[in-house]
């Protein structure tokens, strides 16, 4: 009953496009771990993680100490007007890193945020509105991040302060160079690439940006290597080169710390936010330092990298690399890989599994290959029916998103995987 009241609340008083999750949505209202539990006292095991920003996982005493310690100062917020020590920290552990050669930073309340910036940084570095970016994007919900967002279904307007241009190869599974195998995929990618610069700009293109997996796309990826290509072109003709790792960030995918480091790439700048803050707003971005002093009008953050989620960020950053939490992906992103590809041996209805990491999609398919949202909002509910929370995207919404915080346990990755094959077998 309690959700039921608060849904119809909240359709009074709430856009009707802010989506909820579920045939009947629910509140969480307390959590532990990687468990949630809503207002009506059910407790789920969390595969979502608030959309990959719970990196950690709940009820982190090392976090959430350093948060009431700042609290207890009485100093929420002073503005970036005023030095902030943890700020300054965390700017500093974050430009080292980062690898990128005379680092600066610059933080945000939100990846949507960081991505503005860096577009401010390259534009006005550039001298040039021209950006390009990959379709099946996304890169946020402000004005110039939905223009150099390829996925229709967030794309509210056409409008846009710059001019973009779109690139094949984040999206492999439906590319029309599918059947390629890695080196010829790519060939063909940068082929694609070169030409786009040759018949769509006018040559001095600012930047592209692109995520190495791409998020609310569906998880997907290129083969390793398309970035180092992409980067070969762009810097025959000067243009940035913009890493989004709203997503792929903080060891998340594994193998890297970066997502982008697959790639052998070093990017002009990377954008973050999401797990950093376990929870806290905060996003930023981390350049080249001519990148980031290129900026000469007055610009200031008044709740960028203010002292509550600066200190609750280094508290979590610290916590990932004192406990390895990059490993825990990995190792567990192997097994959960594994399990979901068995999966799908045995359900025609599950065209692709792919990830790295604790970031690992399964994409839903009807009998002739096409997309098949259906099925993925079946399994969404019944997961969630079970006891177990996960999210969905993709381009045609029939992608099952799964990552969970790092914490993960492996007693609780079996859990999941038994869940999810209940769940696939009402899809």
């Amino acid at each position: 009953m309690a959700h039921k009241e608060l849904l119809a609340r909240h359709r009074t008083v709430m856009p009707k496009w802010l989506a909820l999750y579920y045939d009947e949505p629910i509140e969480i209202a307390s959590a532990s771990g990687r468990r949630v539990t809503d207002s009506e006292g059910t407790t789920y095991l969390d595969f979502f993680a608030g959309i990959l920003t719970n990196a950690i996982g709940y009820d982190v005493a090392e976090i959430s100490d350093a948060i009431r310690r700042q609290v207890d100062t009485g100093v929420l917020h002073s503005s970036t007007l005023y030095l902030i020590k943890s700020q300054v920290e965390l700017a500093e552990k974050i430009a080292e890193l980062s690898g990128i050669p005379d680092a600066k930073v610059f933080f945000t309340n939100s990846g949507t945020e960081a991505n503005e910036t860096a577009l401010m940084l390259a534009t006005t570095a550039r001298r040039s509105e021209q950006v390009l970016a990959l379709r099946n994007s996304y890169h946020g919900r402000a004005f110039a991040t939905v223009a150099i967002t390829g996925n229709r279904g967030w794309s509210a307007s056409a409008l846009s302060p710059i001019k973009v241009s779109w690139v094949h190869g984040g999206y492999r599974f439906r590319s029309p160079f599918k059947a390629l195998d890695d080196k010829d995929y790519i060939k063909a990618c940068v082929d694609d690439l070169r030409e786009i610069i040759e018949t769509t700009t006018a040559g001095d293109v600012a930047c592209m940006i692109a995520e190495p997996i791409q998020g609310v796309g569906g998880f997907t990826s290129p083969p390793d290597g398309l970035f180092r290509a992409f980067k070969d072109v762009l810097d025959e003709y000067g243009i940035l080169f913009i890493s989004d790792e709203v997503q792929t960030g903080w060891g998340r995918t594994g193998e890297h710390f970066w997502g982008i480091q697959a790639h052998d790439v070093v990017p002009d700048a990377m954008t973050f936010a999401k797990g950093l803050g376990n929870g806290l707003a905060i996003g930023g971005v981390v350049a080249r330092g001519d990148l980031m002093d290129t900026i000469n009008a007055n610009s200031i953050s008044t709740f960028g990298g203010n002292p509550v989620s600066t200190a609750g960020a280094l508290a979590t950053l610290n916590y990932l690399l004192d406990h390895d939490l990059q490993a825990n992906a990995a190792k567990l992103g192997s097994r959960l890989l594994g399990g979901l590809r068995e999966l799908a041996e045995k359900h025609p209805v599950i065209g692709d599994v792919r990830g790295k990491g604790l970031m690992v999609g399964v994409e839903f398919v009807g009998p002739e290959g096409e997309p098949n949202g259906g099925a993925a909002a079946t399994v969404l509910n019944e997961a969630k029916a079970r006891g177990l929370l996960v999210g969905k995207g993709g381009l045609y919404g029939n992608v099952i998103r799964l990552a969970p915080p790092m914490t993960l346990t492996e007693d609780e990755l079996e859990e999941a995987l038994g869940i999810l094959a209940q769940a696939v077998e009402k899809a």
